[in-house]
């Protein structure tokens, strides 16, 4: 708890006192909203940081008709990793702001509730914003239902109407398709593909960076060469053992996923291969699996954590702004490609 110079709590009062404000001023300060000049806002904003001010977020509510909660959407809560570093990353910026996170789950139509449900939950959530989380954040039901309960909302990865919402991404295709020429470059030329679900549009962006890479090298992909997956280590385990049954097997597969490259692992052992002397395997994403694996995976890292604390800083940053949809932004942040045992040119 904070505390001032007498041992007490420190409240908006004693910052106001100490900044010669109003408490007012200090209340736009910090609900950032507008009509406070900045070098006043960098002042009392300085004050509230070395002071370490937290305000009482019921109290805040109460003055200012905001939750301050924010939402985390996602539709695959399986994809633990990923769902665990997007919570990390939004908590972070949640945390400097003063906002506390929520999470909720869409379920596919086909569930019990499925989109109407969570269109139901999102009134009574008293959200003042979300995050959408691929695939939610391209599903036009989710966006109507979303847009539909006023909500801002900025969306992670998003693969169409780019125009719609600000938004926070990486560069999927390009990673993926230095990711292909990487192994093309050890020597491979029978690269195979393990797809991810067709309503993802980062997977479907990977494949293009795959078959771009291999198109610009002259050579057009069998179809056979593209499994399909479900960024599940199952679905990997299982296209592997179809692509090794192939006449001409691959000498190197590209996992749209760590986690379904994990399963091309267990069945290249089931199969006897030695990885990567008999099969090269490379994931995407740089789970903690990826560093676990035997042997480690050679992957792309994806910053995910990352992505999701500017995805909130975004989102944070506009409340208050009636343009804050109609005028899109977006964020690019980078990847980098990672070595490790997995990956080695193709056996004699």
């Amino acid at each position: 708890m904070q505390q001032d110079e007498r041992g007490g709590k420190v409240t908006i009062v004693d910052i106001a006192r100490e900044a010669g404000v109003s408490i007012k001023t200090v209340s736009r300060v910090i609900n950032r909203e507008e009509g406070v000049g900045e070098e006043t806002r960098a002042r009392v904003q300085a004050l509230v940081d070395r002071l370490c001010y937290r305000p009482n977020v019921s109290a805040r509510s109460l003055s200012s008709r905001r939750s301050y909660l924010i939402g985390a959407i996602f539709m695959r809560v399986g994809a633990y990793h990923y769902v665990g570093e997007v919570q990390v990353g939004a908590m972070r910026a949640c945390r400097r702001a003063g906002y506390h996170l929520g999470v909720e789950q869409v379920r596919p139509p086909e569930a019990v509730g499925g989109v109407q449900g969570f269109a139901e939950g999102l009134r009574d959530a008293r959200f003042d914003g979300v995050v959408l989380t691929p695939p939610t954040c391209d599903d036009p039901e989710v966006l109507a239902a979303v847009e539909a309960a006023g909500l801002p909302y900025v969306r992670i990865a998003p693969h169409r109407e780019f125009e719609r919402s600000p938004y926070v991404f990486m560069d999927d295709r390009r990673a993926a398709r230095e990711q292909t020429l990487r192994l093309w470059n050890m020597g491979h030329r029978r690269i195979a593909f393990i797809d991810g679900p067709a309503d993802h549009g980062s997977a479907e962006r990977r494949r293009q960076g795959y078959l771009e890479a291999m198109r610009d090298r002259g050579v057009e992909p069998r179809p056979e060469w593209i499994a399909k997956g479900e960024f599940l280590s199952l679905s990997g385990f299982n296209a592997t053992e179809a692509l090794l049954r192939l006449k001409e097997r691959p000498t190197a597969i590209f996992a749209a996923n760590d986690e379904m490259a994990v399963g091309a692992l267990a069945a290249a052992a089931k199969n006897g291969l030695s990885v990567p002397r008999d099969l090269s395997v490379v994931g995407f994403d740089d789970t903690p699996a990826a560093e676990a694996a035997w042997p480690r995976l050679t992957t792309v890292h994806q910053p995910t954590a990352e992505m999701a604390e500017a995805a909130v800083e975004m989102l944070i940053d506009g409340f208050g702004d009636e343009r804050f949809r109609a005028r899109v932004t977006a964020r690019k942040l980078g990847y980098r490609l990672v070595q490790r045992d997995s990956a080695a040119p193709p056996s004699a």
